[in-house]
Parts: C-alpha cells; sequence; structure tokens
C-alpha cells in the first residue's frame, strides 16, 4: 500500500531540475514547497515560477520548514551540497519518504564515473538520516530542460529504495509526471543510475544531443 501523499518539499527548488519537478507535480495537482537555505530565495524561487505559471500551487520556504510541512521531500541540490542540506533538516523528515536525485559529479571531470567510498550519493543519505527516513533514489537521469517544456519526455526512472512500498510511492509521483518508473532494487543499487548520468553526460556531448534518458524495454506483466 502507498502513502498518500498531498505536499511535496524540493530543497533546491530554486535549481533547474527542482524547479522543472515543481511545475510539473503542481500542474498534477501536488502542493509544492521549495526549499531554500534562505526563506527570501525560497519564496523568489516561487514567485518565479508563479510568475510563468500563475496556476500552480507552489509557496517558498527555509529548507527546514519546507521539510517540515511536506508529506514527502525531494533533494535536488548539487552533490557537494547533499550532506551539509539534509544536516539542516534531518529533524523535519523523520517518518517520511526522501526522495534523493543526487548524482556525484566531481568537476572538471563531470563526464567520468567517480563514485563516492560509500557506494553511492543515495547510500551516503541513507547512512547518515538512519532507519527513521526511507530515502529513494530516482530522476538522475532525466535532462532538467524536458522537465521545464511542455513535450512527452523519452526517457524512464530507475528508482530504487530499500522498502518496495516507498520505491511505489514515488513511482506514482514519476508517472504524475509523465514518466514511466521501475522497481529498480534496492538503494545498494543507486549507484548505476548515479553512474549513468556521467555517460549520459558523455554522449550528450559526444553526439550533441540535449538531454539524453534511457529507456527499458518490453512490457511488464500485470500485478
Amino acid at each position: 500500500m502507498t502513502e498518500k501523499i498531498e505536499s511535496i518539499a524540493i530543497l533546491g527548488g530554486t535549481g533547474d531540475l527542482g524547479g522543472g519537478l515543481a511545475r510539473q507535480w503542481s500542474r498534477a495537482g501536488y502542493q509544492i514547497l521549495i526549499g531554500s537555505r534562505t526563506l527570501a530565495k525560497g519564496e523568489a524561487a516561487a514567485g518565479a515560477l508563479l510568475e510563468e505559471f500563475p496556476d500552480l500551487n507552489v509557496t517558498g520556504y527555509e529548507n527546514l520548514e519546507a521539510a517540515t510541512r511536506a508529506d514527502l521531500v525531494v533533494l535536488t541540490v548539487p552533490f557537494s551540497h547533499q550532506l551539509s542540506t539534509l544536516e539542516t533538516v534531518q529533524k523535519g523528515l523523520s517518518g517520511k519518504i526522501l526522495i534523493d536525485v543526487t548524482v556525484p559529479l566531481v568537476p572538471p571531470k563531470v563526464g567520468t564515473v567517480q563514485l563516492p567510498e560509500q557506494g553511492s550519493a543515495a547510500m551516503m543519505a541513507q547512512t547518515m538520516l538512519g532507519p527513521d527516513v526511507q530515502v529513494v533514489s530516482a530522476f538522475q537521469n532525466v535532462g532538467a530542460s524536458h522537465l521545464q517544456e511542455d513535450h512527452k519526455i523519452e526517457c524512464d526512472v530507475l528508482v530504487t529504495g530499500n522498502k518496495r512500498a516507498a520505491r511505489q510511492t514515488v513511482i506514482d509521483l514519476v508517472k504524475a509526471v509523465g514518466l514511466k518508473g521501475w522497481h529498480a532494487g534496492p538503494l545498494a543499487n543507486a549507484a548505476a543510475a548515479e553512474a549513468m548520468t556521467s555517460i549520459l553526460i558523455t554522449i550528450n556531448r559526444h553526439h550533441g544531443i540535449d538531454g539524453a534518458g534511457i529507456i527499458i524495454t518490453g512490457e511488464p506483466k500485470a500485478d
């Protein structure tokens, strides 16, 4: 049984990926709380979205308040700010699902796979937050520019996490933005999706593609 989600906090919602997810989920009927390091930046990001799309249900907050108020939290900050951001909001995450979209990109060689010692950024988050938070990894392989446009996105989403019900909750949210999500196993498998991002960056550069993605072939059997 999946959790009933009505509100989503996006920490790092001032960026391209976070802003794109905010737009798509708000249009799908969810209340969106954009979090930033300061209230002013959160409100400015929400205001910019509302100026472009006045029909959205978007409000800006400081990160901790956004995480505390929301039913589910999404982390969309750069790898260098991942753990420091989680440290500031940890008490607002207890008992919730955290969707971590972090990719361990290490400039200047972002096209080279450089996974951390813990195996993946998602595993780093789960280790830090402990069992009171269900970390689910997703959305690493979706080009942020696609989420800011109104066209069919040719990309599937690998969803990893240690609890099947939590993964299914996230897969439902993936579907809400018009994408197909796949159960991709426990959180340890997030390493594959995170590594794939560097490969896609290299493909984009070499072949001149704007936001290459992945597609899983085959049709799943009905449950």
